[in-house]
């Protein structure tokens, strides 16, 4: 069974940077997509952000678009989310998810392996 890790979360104030990372194991990671997706109290869980097996295709979420990367090691069976110009309202538990496919998924419902989240929390 894949087994994923966050890690990197914190807090940090308005206008800073976090990079997170999730570890995987249990699998073979270049034959999995990945993404981040973020839950805040109240709010249903968000894509964030998503890569291909090999890296070379990424999505985003609107809200995030220009601020957060994504990327992945896959000698390091790791994947990061780089999120710059931090606001209060990305706080949430951030969560890595794996699915075995070829097509990058938006939506939490394809992906079959999620890690246990991580706290982002941003002050104003």
């Amino acid at each position: 069974q894949v087994q994923l890790v966050e890690s990197g979360g914190g807090l940090v104030q308005g206008g800073g940077s976090l990079r997170l990372s999730c570890a995987f194991s249990r699998g073979v990671f270049s034959w999995y997509v990945l993404g981040w997706f973020r839950q805040a109290p109240g709010k249903e869980r968000e894509f964030v952000a998503g890569i291909s097996r090999n890296g070379d295709t990424t999505y985003y979420g609107d809200s995030v678009k220009g601020r957060f990367t994504i990327s992945r090691d896959n000698a390091k069976n790791t994947v990061y989310l780089r999120m710059n110009s931090l606001q209060p309202e990305d706080t949430a538990v951030y969560y890595c998810a794996a699915d075995q496919d070829i097509a990058v998924h938006i939506d939490t419902r394809d992906y079959h392996y999620w890690g246990q989240g991580t706290q982002v929390t941003v002050s104003s």
